[in-house]
């Protein structure tokens, strides 16, 4: 890593106050993202696009749409049009029960170690302490 970082207090102290701001800031967006879209289904009706115009500001509503279909229900219907083609076979190993085989001795979990994958995330957690 080479060069050696120095971490202050000061630091320390600004992250948490930023993290607290950031969640008052937050809260506060969501409080008028949600008033913004009341007042739209209100005036204009839901789902609907429409603007806010106030002063030098307006507030835009899009709508956006996806689709998406229904695995169980679609499948049935092709498998009833003969259309087989278009369904995708997923093969997954059952991890409980291959936890379960490692448990009761049936299955060797050194067998499986090249097949395991670990996510690691970070998060960082600050709190103001107060020394004695």
């Amino acid at each position: 890593m080479g060069e050696s970082l120095a971490v202050t207090e000061e630091e320390i102290k600004k992250y948490y106050e930023l993290s607290k701001q950031k969640k008052e800031v937050e809260q506060e967006l969501n409080h008028l993202k949600n008033k913004f879209h009341q007042f739209l289904d209100e005036s204009i009706g839901k789902n609907q696009k429409g603007e806010i115009h106030r002063g030098n500001y307006k507030v835009q509503r899009q709508i956006r749409s996806s689709t998406s279909y229904h695995d169980e229900e679609t499948v049935k219907t092709l498998e009833e049009l003969n259309l087989a083609d278009f369904i995708i076979t997923l093969k997954r190993p059952d991890t409980d029960k291959l936890k379960s085989a490692f448990k009761l001795g049936l299955v060797e979990e050194e067998a499986f170690e090249h097949c395991t994958k670990t996510k690691l995330t970070q998060a960082l957690v600050t709190k103001e302490t107060f020394s004695n």
